[in-house]
């Protein structure tokens, strides 16, 4: 796991094609379940560890995350989501593969 911010409100992470960014019906082990696990270690945390989820990437895909920390932090980038005062930017990678030519 790559966190690339962390502070107390917020942490961001790297998410890797094929990562799950958060708990399905698969089961399968989730990006947000080794985040919580990762912050209950670092910060010898008892209990349950919060961690909202802001935003979602498909599973496919990569590309930063953005966790809040606290349901206050969550709250306010929500607001800040609604209010569209935080833009999204997305990028695309493709890779055109060559196709054999037509014979008619």
């Amino acid at each position: 796991m790559q966190i690339l911010f962390e502070d107390n409100h917020l942490i961001a992470v790297n998410k890797k094609p094929g990562e799950l960014a958060q708990g399905d019906k698969t089961g399968d082990d989730s990006l947000s379940d080794s985040i919580k696990n990762y912050i209950k270690e670092k910060y010898k945390k008892p209990g349950d560890v919060f961690l909202g989820t802001i935003h979602r990437l498909d599973r496919p895909v990569s590309g930063v995350i953005l966790y809040a920390r606290t349901s206050k932090a969550l709250e306010r980038m929500n607001e800040a989501f609604r209010e569209k005062t935080i833009k999204k930017t997305y990028w695309a990678i493709v890779k055109m593969l060559r196709q054999k030519p037509r014979t008619y």
